[in-house]
């Protein structure tokens, strides 16, 4: 890279390591501190960390791969991980888990089922399942970002994966949760000014012939309707790579889509998420979080069309791997432009990374550590504790990355094989009264069990066997275990019920609650206008992706179709969610 590429990388990391030091002596004054902010950090810069945690070079690689071989039906591919997840977070799931007023997501566990030996179970499986997945997500990021600096430097993979895993772990460390939303927003700035380069650099060079022969030799590139089988060229273009298993589109995408209700019913799952929300003054912030999560991820996509169809126009031979494309496709952007997107792409792997290793602390010492090892523990030493968690999950996340054949066959197994072990308990902790302590950690065990068993078993590796026999096997347990067993103290029923104000079959537990009827009638806990705000919510997130996605591309009518979709979505949102969100309560900070 020329000698301005490299000044522009160098200042951002100067920047963003003061930054954790800066806010080192905050962050130690306690695990509060430490790992929510004190719940004092706005709803604003919460959704922006959120936003930033989630644009991840290894994943925004997988997306522009997605697009270069299946073009924008690969949408539907995008549910496997729940990205309408916004819609869920703002209509309810923000402001329930903002309500249960804990630490991390396995003590919530502890508010559901009790504090006695199910309650103390289903906190230790949820953190189990936790820490596992958080790991394998950093193994996850070592393939990606290996690959995105090997194009870059004259270096293997491997060893550009554990230099910035070295350099991203040290800011973290010292600055917690505060040091992670603060250098989100510095990322998030550079993020959207490169992102917003790189589509514009995009749509001013992508050639009408080059859209000509994409859409004579792949008719359905620009369309998001799904397929049942790939056409003869998309083909070809998977043969002998790991995405070869995508010829039968359609069957993965019912799977797919069936993976992302699960998931984001089921509340955040993807563990670092969980934090936004408790971190939030109020419940109510908790929805403007969830809210405008999904606005700050709006670049992202427009980037990824952009990269996708500059890597189409030069050719997709030029390189073996089609996971290389973005890293490839950015080396020939001009001088000083390179070294602001590479920066910025850094900054989305830090952010990423930062928020993994922070949460996935987070369970080990607050879930092992202090009630296992160390109950009397003073400040200094859970704090030096964390500092140990993290390095440990660092250590494991390098080791699960080197024997990692491909992003998409490791991500893959993560969210369909690990995300489906604790998919079906997540859902029923929330929506189903009698479940019990004894049955989410049975069902959690039971899932993780089987999803760690299909690398070894070749027979159940493809998707449409793998997710719907884990499920299986976690309903299963779940249920047994549950019926098997006395249901949850009414006491703490009730006071979950009064507090969180879930919807489902809680009917007993509502009967007995004492509710007065303006509290059941109050609109902002109506089943029905959460799920009507729920699927007006997906349709304004989904417009707002494809609308800049298609104008990249030279599509206007379809881009400006999408716009006005989202933009009246969003107007009738006013009405039905805006208007109704809860007040902020006395006992809680507000802005």
């Amino acid at each position: 890279m020329n000698l301005i590429d490299i000044s522009v990388i160098a200042i951002y990391f100067l920047l963003v390591i003061g930054a954790g030091f800066w806010y080192q002596r905050r962050a130690a004054r306690g695990l509060d501190s430490y790992f929510l902010g004190g719940k004092n950090i706005p709803w604003v810069a919460l959704a922006v960390s959120g936003a930033s945690s989630m644009f991840d070079v290894t994943g925004t690689m997988w997306i522009v791969t997605l697009i270069v071989l299946f073009g924008l039906k690969s949408m539907w591919h995008h549910w496997m991980w729940g990205f309408l997840m916004g819609a869920f977070f703002m209509s309810f799931m923000g402001k329930w888990v903002r309500r249960s007023g804990v630490l991390t997501g396995a003590e919530w566990m502890v508010t559901r089922f009790g504090s006695g030996a199910a309650g103390r179970t289903a906190r230790m499986a949820y953190a189990l399942m936790a820490v596992v997945t958080l790991a394998a997500f950093i193994g996850y990021s070592f393939e990606g970002i290996g690959k995105f600096v090997a194009v870059y430097v004259p270096w293997d993979a491997e060893v550009c994966a554990v230099a910035m895993f070295a350099v991203t772990t040290l800011y973290v460390l010292v600055g917690g949760l505060y040091s992670v939303v603060v250098t989100d927003l510095i990322q998030t700035a550079i993020l959207t000014v490169a992102a917003t380069l790189i589509a514009g650099v995009a749509y001013a060079n992508i050639e009408p012939e080059t859209l000509a022969a994409v859409e004579a030799a792949r008719p359905q590139f620009s369309s998001v309707v799904p397929v049942w089988h790939l056409d003869a060229a998309e083909q070809e273009l998977v043969r002998g790579t790991d995405y070869e298993a995508y010829t039968l589109f359609g069957a993965l995408a019912i799977v797919w889509v069936l993976k992302g209700l699960v998931l984001n019913f089921g509340g955040p799952a993807q563990m670092s998420d969980f934090q936004r929300f408790l971190a939030a003054r109020n419940a109510r912030d908790a929805a403007k979080v969830g809210a405008a999560w999904s606005l700050f991820m709006v670049v992202r996509w427009a980037m990824a069309m952009g990269i996708a169809l500059l890597a189409i126009q030069a050719g997709t031979k030029v390189v073996s791997d089609p996971e290389q494309f973005m890293p490839w496709v950015l080396h020939e952007m001009p001088v000083g432009l390179r070294g602001l997107i590479i920066a910025g792409l850094l900054a989305a792997f830090m952010a990423a990374f930062s928020a993994m290793v922070n949460a996935g602390a987070s369970y080990v010492v607050r879930d092992f550590w202090q009630p296992l090892v160390a109950p009397n523990a003073g400040r200094r030493h859970l704090i030096a504790a964390s500092y140990g968690a993290s390095f440990a999950l660092v250590a494991v996340g390098i080791a699960i990355g080197l024997n990692a054949a491909s992003i998409g066959k490791i991500f893959n197994w993560i969210m369909m094989a690990l995300g489906g072990a604790f998919a079906v308990p997540n859902v029923l902790r929330w929506y189903w009264w009698r479940i019990n302590g004894w049955g989410y950690a049975a069902g959690t065990v039971a899932g993780l069990a089987a999803a760690l068993a299909v690398p070894l078993v070749p027979a159940l590796e493809p998707m449409v066997v793998s997710f719907p026999l884990i499920c299986a096997i976690s309903l299963f347990g779940t249920l047994v275990a549950t019926l098997l067993t006395a249901p949850t103290e009414q006491e703490l029923l009730l006071a979950f019920y009064r507090h969180v104000r879930p919807f489902g079959f809680w009917g007993p537990v509502r009967r007995a609650a004492g509710l007065s009827e303006d509290q059941l009638r109050d609109p902002a806990e109506s089943p029905f206008l959460a799920l009507l705000n729920t699927g007006l919510g997906a349709i304004a997130i989904l417009g707002l992706y494809l609308a800049p996605m298609y104008l990249v591309g030279h599509w206007h009518r379809e881009a400006a179709v999408w716009f006005a979709v989202a933009a009246a979505a969003a107007g009738i949102l006013y009405f039905t969610w805006y208007r109704t969100l809860p007040p902020p309560k006395a006992d809680e900070r507000t802005p």
